[in-house]
């Protein structure tokens, strides 16, 4: 998998030095250019995996920016109530990753997302404890970071 990266990494400053030009943008298309040749000989390389591992980790960024503009939105719309009726809480929610980049990452995209703050990980690595400022439903909250983020990060990295 890294070996495919490096292959790729290479094709991008290849096509860099073959235009002359190593600006940001013209790496980042020689890059794509790479991510391009290799499926076209997936087969022969094995680059498969490799290639449907970018997709999926496109797509968590795309549901990072989704979820953080809901959130946001969210949030806005608790402060701008003439009334704040709000059921703060502390959930404790049953994690399916187990490594720790995945529950790192799970935790720091949980932090990111205004209105909720992980808090901590129990000792055997079992629960993530998370404060929502809005928890109308725990079950519904841990529904969606189980259908969401975490589902992702399985996707992405296994």
């Amino acid at each position: 998998m890294t070996g495919l990266f490096l292959i790729n990494i290479l094709l991008a400053l290849a096509w860099g030095a073959v235009t002359g030009s190593f600006a940001e943008v013209n790496l980042f298309f020689g890059f794509v250019l790479g991510m391009m040749a290799l499926y076209i000989i997936r087969e022969q390389v094995g680059s498969d995996r490799y290639l449907r591992r970018f997709w999926q980790i496109g797509t968590l960024a795309l549901l990072f920016i989704y979820e953080l503009v809901l959130s946001a939105l969210r949030v806005a719309a608790i402060v701008l109530r003439p009334k704040i009726d709000l059921k703060p809480g502390i959930i404790a929610y049953p994690l399916t990753v187990d490594r720790d980049f995945e529950i790192t990452m799970l935790a720091n995209l949980i932090t990111l997302t205004p209105g909720t703050l992980s808090v901590d990980v129990s000792d055997d690595r079992r629960t993530l404890y998370v404060h929502c400022i809005d928890v109308p439903d725990k079950q519904a909250t841990i529904d969606d970071i189980k259908n969401g983020f975490e589902r992702k990060i399985l996707e992405a990295f296994r």
